[in-house]
């Protein structure tokens, strides 16, 4: 195990990359997956099974914890790793993406934002020093700056002043952060669609100094053609020798376009919450395990999967417990979901390090474009 954070590029294919990045609490391999632990948990998944699925490293919410059960709390039961019996690297996000999207009547100042919690309507006060002071008592590895990001679409005024801002309270947030070996603290660059305050943003994020970076403000409403339009030019300007994170993506087909544009880390809710609500991903592209086609089908969600709902369960089983509400169904589908997710990455990385990942890319979008399976007669 590195007593210390560091990141290795192994080998890159066009823009794609494949590396290591490594913390004391153990080795995450790039591209890679971050399931979102939300409440110091992956909804309907043990904490071995995550791991079991290829995961390397989990996400969880500043706001949420910082709301319930309180960092201060997790932090006197030993920190957030002990707390959820996850003893490999967690990332945290910094708390303002949740503030601006759930918190009620918040106001926003040079200082920070003050809100009532969306829970019990209790007020609190989020500033770059309190996040990082909250991300420290979690005892997160990767611990990110505290931001402001608008929803898209949103005036260009409107977005400079957002990003200038965020790029005061990364400063303020660099300074809290303070020398803590063995921790990273990653810089979000902002400036919604324009390249030119992606620029701007870049360069004070570099002045400053960070051992990561993340491309934030996308995944917000802007529709995949303008995110991929950014990730065009946006992951060039920042650092080739630290891991580039792409906040809150995505759809399969999403975190494929971002790696090819040079993402090496992405998280999402998506694959454990498609896995609650019915939603299958495959290579065949996505199923709905609610429809009464599967309620007489035998076979898994996918042949070519060895995840435990693949291996042992038929498409008719896992119909029956989705539409009875058992909680098996949301086990095992997310389970799944998990699964097709890490096999993703797995897949990325292995055809970058063996520069086929043009020819990997073409593959995975002709399996999609076939559909599900033929319906049995």
């Amino acid at each position: 195990m590195s007593a210390r954070f560091s990141f290795q590029l192994a080998a890159t294919d066009g823009a794609a990359r494949t590396g290591v990045i490594s913390t004391p609490r153990g080795e995450i391999r790039t591209p890679a997956f971050m399931p979102v632990g939300t409440a110091a948990t992956v909804k309907a998944m043990l904490p071995e099974s995550v791991a079991a699925t290829g995961a390397d490293i989990l996400l969880g919410n500043t706001y949420h914890l910082m709301l319930r059960p309180t960092a201060e709390r997790i932090d006197r039961l030993g920190g957030l790793h002990r707390f959820m019996n996850w003893d490999k690297p967690i990332l945290t996000d910094s708390g303002g993406f949740q503030v601006m999207s759930l918190a009620a009547l918040r106001k926003l100042t040079e200082e920070g934002v003050s809100f009532k919690s969306h829970i019990d309507g209790s007020k609190h006060m989020l500033t770059p020093e309190r996040s990082m002071e909250i991300q420290r008592l979690l005892g997160s590895d990767i611990v990110m700056c505290f931001d402001e990001c608008p929803a898209l679409p949103a005036t260009q005024d409107r977005v400079a002043e957002s990003m200038r801002l965020s790029m005061r309270w990364a400063a303020r947030s660099k300074d809290a952060f303070g020398d803590r070996p063995g921790h990273a603290l990653f810089g979000i660059q902002q400036g919604g669609v324009t390249q030119e305050l992606r620029a701007e943003s870049a360069e004070k994020l570099r002045e400053i100094g960070f051992d990561g970076y993340a491309v934030g403000g996308l995944a917000v409403g802007e529709g995949q053609e303008a995110m991929f339009g950014v990730l065009d030019y946006a992951p060039d300007m920042l650092p080739a020798d630290r891991p580039r994170y792409l906040m809150g993506v995505g759809k399969p087909d999403d975190i494929v376009g971002a790696v090819k544009r040079g993402i090496d880390m992405m998280d999402c809710v998506l694959p454990s919450r498609s896995g609650r609500t019915g939603q299958v991903f495959t290579r065949r592209g996505v199923l709905n395990i609610k429809n009464a086609r599967h309620q007489d089908d035998p076979r898994p969600l996918d042949e070519d999967c060895s995840c435990p709902a693949c291996r042992s369960y038929s498409r008719a089983y896992l119909h029956h417990v989705f539409r009875s509400q058992e909680i098996i169904s949301s086990m095992l589908l997310t389970w799944h979901n998990l699964h097709y997710y890490q096999e993703l990455m797995a897949g990325m990385r292995a055809a970058i390090a063996e520069g086929r990942f043009a020819a990997w890319e073409a593959d995975f979008h002709a399996g999609r474009a076939e559909g599900d399976l033929p319906q049995l007669s």
